[in-house]
């Protein structure tokens, strides 16, 4: 009986089984983490109307993601605007519609590059930090000890941190545009004299209040994303020093993704 039970137990599953059990295994661990990710929004969500309301932390954690950011977010935007002013001028000037040069650079901007890249600048710099900040107060145990305190760790931790990616980032966005859309009048004016009257006309006058609101509205998800998935890695961090450093990793990788997918999503929305 016990050399039976044996012979059983050390029986394997033929080697054309393995793919398909790593993709079951694969597909049932995603399943679940989609199933903690929106438990996790949900509970954030529910946080954020109930009182006590945190608007120092709030506005701290704006500073963080809105004020420290900027200087990068600038410098992208200025030199975005510069490469796509002197690439449509390139291309435009071969039809003579150079003129048409700050109506592209325009609605790029406003529509695509200035939410997109803002999006990407903060995941990588502040969504990064979001996870780091809390993985560490994971693996220390303060997140436990609040708990222990009877206070809600998603109300004091979670909350002020996606309020404040949902405010800033549209915001950063907002000053993304501006900025690059003067980068593209230093190139096609200063430097390809282009007139500066039809720049700036072209700019603004094309340009319709979808344009700007679907920008607006997709830098508003994208930092609610940025926020969610940057705390949620680092809400649930595991294995000390280095569990932080790949939930790091992971939170930039996923945030990046889903911006990426949620752009394309929101702008079929819009502009279909």
């Amino acid at each position: 009986m016990d050399s039976g039970t044996e012979n059983l137990n050390t029986v394997s599953s033929p080697k054309w089984l393995e793919p398909i059990a790593r993709l079951g295994s694969f597909s049932r661990q995603f399943v679940a983490d989609i199933g903690h990710v929106g438990i996790f929004t949900k509970d954030t969500i529910v946080w954020m109307f109930r009182p006590p309301y945190k608007i120092n932390a709030a506005i701290e954690q704006m500073v963080e993601v809105g004020v420290m950011s900027f200087p990068v977010v600038a410098f992208t935007a200025i030199f975005s605007g510069m490469v796509i002013a002197l690439q449509t001028y390139n291309g435009f000037v071969r039809f003579g519609a150079e003129s048409m040069v700050g109506t592209v650079v325009a609605l790029t901007l406003t529509r695509e590059l200035g939410p997109v890249l803002t999006g990407l600048i903060v995941a990588g710099r502040a969504g990064s930090a979001m996870t780091a900040s809390l993985g560490t107060m994971r693996v220390t145990e303060q997140i436990d000890a609040l708990y222990t305190l009877a206070a809600n760790p998603i109300k004091y931790l979670v909350v002020p941190r996606v309020i404040a990616g949902v405010i800033m980032l549209p915001v950063l966005a907002i000053i993304s545009d501006i900025i690059g859309i003067y980068g593209g009048y230093v190139v096609a004016v200063l430097m390809l004299d282009s007139n500066p009257v039809t720049y700036m006309e072209r700019s603004f006058n094309i340009m319709e209040n979808v344009d700007l609101f679907s920008g607006l509205a997709k830098a508003a998800v994208f930092g609610f994303i940025i926020s969610i998935i940057g705390c949620y890695f680092g809400f649930f961090t595991e294995g000390g020093a280095e569990g932080v450093g790949k939930a790091t990793t992971r939170s930039v990788v996923v945030a990046f993704l889903l911006i990426f997918v949620t752009n394309y999503i929101m702008t079929a929305v819009f502009f279909r």
